[in-house]
């Protein structure tokens, strides 16, 4: 960061924002324990005291991250489709895959569970989130939100996705378009074949 950004007044909305972005770089090319205060401050052209003015501690501040990583975007930012089952499939499939960003595919699918170990509060977090992206799922596709066999079939479905996700973002082993057609094809069978049955 230039000594001119370094010195740039910001509020401390801005400044909180800085940190952040930070956070989010590093702790997506490195586990928890590999990054330190201290390179936190300086990728962010901050003090440590900084740091912990806005978020208490380190662990405070991973917690923040993965808690903005986990956040999905509002259905009502998406129109819900209209169409054939299929369409609305594809349309659930492509409102989750454009909301992923190589900082949240870390944090969704390995950097928070590798985070700090068995955290219950980072597992709580994406629990949390794996819940409300399911709920999502079936309002885009016409499903019952409210059905709780229906919710836990899609959260499945989450694990899955979060597998395609990684081999696409992380090990390149899929492309985005293959990933697609392999969740599109997953969550139309399980709509059409296996939510009507439970």
């Amino acid at each position: 960061m230039s000594e001119v950004a370094r010195r740039q007044r910001l509020s401390p909305d801005q400044r909180r924002e800085q940190i952040l972005l930070a956070a989010e770089r590093l702790f997506a090319e490195r586990p928890y324990v590999e990054v330190s205060t201290t390179e936190l401050a300086a990728a962010a052209g901050v003090a440590r005291g900084l740091l912990n003015h806005y978020f208490g501690d380190k662990r405070a501040l991973y917690l923040e991250v993965v808690r903005r990583a986990a956040l999905l975007p509002e259905i009502g930012d998406v129109a819900l489709p209209a169409g054939s089952l299929a369409e609305r499939v594809d349309a659930a499939v492509h409102w989750f895959l454009g909301s992923i960003t190589p900082e949240r595919a870390t944090y969704l699918t390995v950097g928070a569970a590798e985070g700090i170990g068995d955290d219950a509060e980072v597992r709580a977090i994406l629990d949390g989130a794996h819940d409300l992206a399911a709920g999502r799922v079936l309002e885009l596709v016409g499903g019952d939100p409210a059905d709780a066999a229906a919710r836990a079939a899609v959260r499945a479905f989450g694990e899955l996705a979060r597998g395609a996700i990684r081999e696409w973002s992380r090990a390149g082993t899929l492309t985005r378009e293959q990933a697609h057609l392999l969740l599109r094809e997953s969550l139309l069978t399980i709509v059409q074949r296996v939510l009507p049955g439970l």
